[in-house]
């Protein structure tokens, strides 16, 4: 599908709204218990960007974007202000954040992965959008030198170890990063009234997640 690796205005970006969407279906059974049935392996995620746009040159940079996308047709990058880190809220990336697996002598490619939950059912989230320049690995415990031990791919989120430096048997593989989420605008019609605008209305820009 048509891909723009660009990301939508970060200033408009952090003071939007939106989160993660599961789909869910739920049988009544006669006994009054439920039978309940996860439709999708992996969440996706909904924002709106209008609750960032407070200004009209704000609103004229929306608009560009807007229309450079052709509306629905080109996906592009998106910062979610909650969850863009492989860190914990407030932490600094480190190469030991998340677990990309363990490595058996052969295996060269790690894609990113990201750990949500503990105990109960903790869920792993595929990263295909790393920002560039923010992936640190580390195998075995010990950071390892992006271009000499690896490269990661910024448009699939696959680090690819180089010859000399492939994870051996029982070396397990981490990383950290930040990350976007790769979407695209849920409407092809942008309603824009400016004098409700002028009045305070907060123009509906919806934006969905979308899967590579």
């Amino acid at each position: 599908m048509p891909f723009h690796e660009i990301l939508f205005p970060l200033d408009i970006a952090l003071k939007s709204a939106g989160g993660p969407e599961r789909k869910t279906e739920i049988v009544a059974l006669g006994s009054g218990a439920e039978e309940r049935n996860a439709r999708w392996a992996h969440s996706r995620r909904r924002y709106d960007a209008g609750y960032g746009v407070k200004t009209l040159d704000a609103l004229s940079q929306v608009v560009a974007f807007f229309e450079e996308r052709r509306g629905r047709l080109h996906g592009f990058r998106w910062r979610d202000r909650l969850d863009h880190s492989s860190a914990a809220p407030g932490a600094s990336v480190a190469p030991l954040d998340q677990v990309l697996g363990t490595g058996d002598g052969a295996r060269t490619a790690f894609p990113l992965l990201k750990l949500y939950g503990g105990a109960h059912a903790p869920y792993q989230r595929p990263i295909a959008k790393p920002a560039a320049g923010s992936v640190r690995v580390s195998v075995g415990g010990v950071e390892q030198s992006d271009g000499t031990a690896f490269t990661c791919d910024t448009t699939s989120g696959v680090v690819t170890f180089l010859p000399g430096h492939v994870p051996g048997a029982g070396a397990l593989v981490r990383a950290g990063f930040l990350f976007d989420v790769p979407v695209r605008f849920d409407t092809d019609y942008l309603e824009v009234d400016l004098s409700a605008f002028a009045a305070g209305s907060v123009p509906r820009i919806p934006l969905m997640e979308i899967r590579l």
